[in-house]
């Protein structure tokens, strides 16, 4: 930006219709919060401020912003009487200079680069005010833009109040909208109490730069960008929106996904060209997957690592922490957190290695679980190069298997085992012959009683 910019972003609302307790701009979106979305947004623009309205009380959404984004201040809405309202609790935190941009917590499909053209518009043209335009499929419940003969904004009209030429052909109010701030203070001042919601509107500030001689312009962006969440139905249509975004960003730089449209993706899934991708694969947020890396169809992958030549799946899970190296492996029903599986390391099948270490070339068999929680604390298991672990194997944590070491099938491991030792960890298996038929006629003697 050539000049100052402040950021305001409007979040106050309760968010009665999503019909639940949690705050509207706390429900997630691929993995990261409806507000999470526009500060992300926010800070990419390298404002000079950034301030967030809240409504009184909303202590859980004012920590949550604090977490997102720390440089960002708090403007406390009290009581909330509408989006002018709002702006005039954030006046005294924005800069003196340059434009302030207003955008909503509860809209998080906006691009920079929209952003930018609609400051870039508001500069250029020395206006007052800037405002976003959009032409939805539909149009219901949108204000209007109205504009003179020579196409010259001169105001916003709510829906109720327009015409039926503008209702049919005006362009449609986004929300979004950058001010001087230089002006912003007369013409907050300015704006009326409207007596029938007992709110002040933003959108008033535009008739009101133009009647003191100041200009107003608009620009128009895409229908997508201006959608707004206030239902459970509209955050799932915006999700879809957003999941396609983020889709046709891995396909265009070259990752590969023979069904993309049942691929979810988080807001961050980081994929080099290259890694394969098969159907109805879910991420969580910090997941990486370097080239070569495969994920086999119906997995769920959150805060993992996958380098070139590994595979996940089909239905595995990896949780916050996983790693999988060079060629590891890890198949179906296979669960992995908090471990590193070194390079070419296996678990195929049936398996829990939890707060672990795994060799290069490790071998665990199917069954094998890493008993890391005493019901106090978390333990670590580690298990070296080239070493094989038998199927239905318990790995009593902390305990290491030495490199190249041998665990034999069925045992339970409480001990350290020695590089390149046989470990055998079960009772000794007793054989009784012609037992099994007088065993039989025993059972049938009881259910006949």
């Amino acid at each position: 930006m050539s000049e100052p910019l402040s950021v305001v972003i409007l979040a106050a609302g309760k968010g009665t219709r999503m019909r639940n307790a949690l705050p509207k701009v706390l429900h997630p979106l691929a993995g990261l919060p409806l507000i999470g979305h526009v500060l992300r947004l926010a800070a990419g623009l390298d404002p000079a401020r950034i301030v967030v309205v809240l409504s009184p009380g909303m202590d859980e959404v004012a920590k949550a912003v604090a977490k997102l984004e720390p440089r960002a201040a708090i403007a406390i809405q009290d009581p909330p009487m509408g989006t002018g309202h709002a702006v005039m609790a954030a006046r005294d935190a924005v800069a003196a200079e340059g434009s302030v941009l207003v955008l909503y917590g509860d809209t998080p499909l906006v691009t920079a680069a929209t952003c930018r053209s609609l400051v870039e518009a508001r500069r250029e043209a020395g206006a007052a005010v800037a405002v976003l335009g959009m032409q939805p499929q539909d149009p219901s419940g949108y204000g209007r833009l109205r504009a003179d003969g020579d196409g010259r904004l001169v105001a916003i009209v709510e829906e109720r109040h327009a015409d039926a030429a503008l209702r049919r052909d005006g362009v449609c109010n986004s929300g979004l909208m950058a001010l001087d701030a230089a002006r912003i203070g007369p013409l907050l001042d300015a704006v009326p109490l409207r007596p029938e919601k007992q709110e002040y509107y933003l959108t008033d500030v535009v008739h009101l730069a133009v009647e003191r001689g100041w200009s107003a312009s608009w620009i128009e962006g895409p229908a997508v960008e201006g959608l707004g969440v206030n239902s459970q139905a509209q955050l799932a249509e915006v999700g879809g929106l957003l999941q396609q975004r983020l889709r046709t960003a891995l396909l265009e730089a070259g990752v590969i996904m023979p069904a993309p449209e049942t691929v979810q993706l988080a807001w961050d899934t980081a994929a080099a060209p290259g890694a394969l991708i098969e159907p109805y694969v879910v991420f969580g947020p910090g997941v990486r997957l370097d080239a070569g890396a495969v994920v086999h169809a119906f997995s769920h992958l959150e805060g993992a690592s996958v380098a070139a030549g590994a595979s996940v799946g089909p239905f595995a899970r990896l949780r916050p922490g996983a790693v999988l190296e060079e060629a590891a492996r890890v198949g179906n029903f296979v669960e992995i957190k908090g471990a590193r599986l070194g390079k070419g390391a296996k678990a195929n099948h049936l398996t829990y290695v939890g707060d672990a270490e795994i060799g290069a070339g490790a071998n665990l068999g199917a069954g094998t679980i890493t008993c890391n929680y005493d019901g106090f604390a978390k333990h670590r298991t580690t298990v070296g190069r080239d070493a094989f672990v038998g199927s239905n194997t318990a790995l009593v944590a902390p305990v290491t298997v030495g490199d190249g070491a041998i665990v034999a099938a069925g045992s339970t491991v409480t001990r350290d085992v020695p590089d390149d030792a046989l470990a055998v960890a079960r009772g000794r298996q007793e054989n009784l012959p012609g037992r099994a038929p007088r065993m039989r006629e025993s059972f049938r003697a009881r259910r006949g009683s």
